[in-house]
C-alpha cells in the first residue's frame, strides 16, 4: 500500500481539530493509504526530514497551520522546484478549511508576481476545502500525475572545484545571505554585489547557498572581488540547475536542501534576507523555528530581512512580514529598508 505524511498534532481531546483529522484518517484508511504520523507525534529536523520524505508518496496538511506546517510544506513546494527526485510523482495537498493556510498562500502569489517563484504554488501545493476534497484531489493527482516545473539541468556538477581556505584571523564573523537565485533584475542584482562587498570591506566572512546565478551569484561576486572570504553550500542536483560560483574559498557539499541550510547556520553568526522567492522563505521559517525552540544553532544569532522598497514604497517583502508578526515574538526579526541599514544593524550587533 501506498504511504501517506500527514502533518501537524491534536493537542488533547479538546482540540477542535480533532474530529476534522480523524475523518481525514478514516478516509485515507480507506482509501487505500498507510498513514505515517497518524496522532501527530513524529518531530521533524532538518537531517531527517529528506528520510521522510523519502518514505512517503504523498502529503496531507492540515488546518491550523503552524510556521512548522509551513515550513514542511514550503520545502516540499522548494523539492519540486528543484527537481528533487525523491518527490517524483508524490502529490501535496492541504487541507484549508479553516483559511489558516491562506497567509502562506498569499506569499506565494505576491512572490510569483515579483518573478522569483515562477511556478504557480497551486499546480504542486493543492488545496482542499474538507476531507472528502483531500480524497479527490490525491485521486486525480496521482492519475494524472504532476505538472513540470519548467526548469533543466545545465551546468555540471562538478564543472567547479572550491578551494578549502582557512577564515583570515580578522574575521569579525560569517554573515550568511538567503536570496533569489534567479532574479537577474539589474538593480537587484547591483544591490547583491554592493552587498558582497560591503561584507568583505567590514571584515564579515559571506555564507551563501553557492548557487551562481541571480542574486545569490552576484553576492558571491561582490564579496570575491572585494577579496572577501567565501563560503557556502549546496547540493548535487541543485548544482546543475544553478552551477557553482567561482572564488569560494570554502564549500561544503551535501546530499540535501535540509543538511545544506543546516551547515550554514552552523558556519555563519547572522543572517540577511535578501530578495528571494520559495527557497528563501524555507530558510527563513527554519531560522525562526529555531528561534522559538531555543536552538543552539540561533543562540545570538540576529535575523535581518532586507525589505527592499520599490517606486511605491511598498516592500519586497511585505506580505511575509505580515505572516510572521502574527506568528513569532517581534524580536526574532528585524527589518532594514536598505543597505545602510542593513549595514547598521550589523554594527550594532558586532560593533565597529
Amino acid at each position: 500500500m501506498p504511504f501517506i505524511r500527514l502533518s501537524g498534532s491534536v493537542l488533547g481531546a479538546e482540540d477542535a481539530g480533532r474530529s476534522t483529522r480523524a475523518k481525514l484518517l478514516f478516509l485515507l484508511f480507506n482509501s487505500g493509504w498507510d498513514i505515517h504520523n497518524s496522532n501527530g507525534g513524529e518531530r521533524i529536523t532538518l537531517a531527517n526530514i529528506e528520510e521522510k520524505i523519502k518514505a512517503s508518496d504523498a502529503f496531507v496538511f492540515t488546518p491550523d497551520a503552524s510556521l512548522e506546517d509551513m515550513f514542511k510544506a514550503i520545502s516540499i513546494f522548494v523539492g519540486y522546484q528543484t527537481l528533487d527526485h525523491n518527490l517524483f510523482g508524490k502529490p501535496t495537498v492541504i487541507l484549508n478549511s479553516d483559511f489558516s493556510w491562506d497567509p502562506f498562500f498569499q506569499v506565494l502569489a505576491h512572490l510569483r508576481t515579483m518573478g522569483t517563484v515562477k511556478q504557480d504554488h497551486r499546480d504542486f501545493l493543492l488545496s482542499a476545502s474538507s476531507p472528502e476534497k483531500v480524497i479527490k484531489r490525491l485521486q486525480s493527482a496521482r492519475s494524472k500525475g504532476l505538472p513540470d516545473a519548467g526548469r533543466e539541468e545545465v551546468h555540471d556538477d562538478e564543472e567547479v572545484i572550491p578551494g578549502d581556505v582557512p577564515p583570515p584571523a580578522d574575521l569579525i564573523g560569517n554573515v550568511c545571505v538567503f536570496c533569489s537565485a534567479t532574479l537577474e533584475d539589474p538593480s537587484y542584482i547591483a544591490d547583491g554585489e554592493e552587498l558582497g562587498r560591503r561584507l568583505a570591506d567590514n571584515k564579515f566572512g559571506c555564507v551563501s547557498g553557492a548557487g551562481k546565478s541571480g542574486i545569490m551569484g552576484a553576492v558571491v561576486r561582490g564579496s570575491v572581488g572585494a577579496g572577501g572570504w567565501t563560503a557556502g553550500s549546496n547540493v548535487p542536483h541543485i548544482i546543475k540547475l544553478e552551477g557553482l560560483p567561482e572564488g569560494l574559498s570554502r564549500f561544503w557539499l551535501r546530499d540535501d536542501i535540509y543538511t545544506r541550510m543546516e551547515v550554514m547556520i552552523e558556519n555563519s553568526d547572522a543572517f540577511i534576507i535578501f530578495p528571494g522567492g520559495a527557497g528563501t522563505v524555507q530558510e527563513l521559517l527554519a531560522l525562526m523555528i529555531f528561534k522559538q525552540q531555543d536552538n543552539d544553532l540561533m543562540k545570538d544569532k540576529p535575523v535581518i530581512i532586507f525589505n527592499r522598497p520599490d517606486d511605491s514604497g511598498a516592500g519586497f517583502w511585505d506580505p511575509l512580514i505580515g505572516l510572521l508578526k502574527t506568528a513569532c515574538p517581534p524580536d526574532d526579526f528585524v527589518v532594514a529598508t536598505s543597505l545602510d541599514g542593513i549595514d547598521e544593524e550589523l554594527m550594532s550587533k558586532f560593533g565597529g
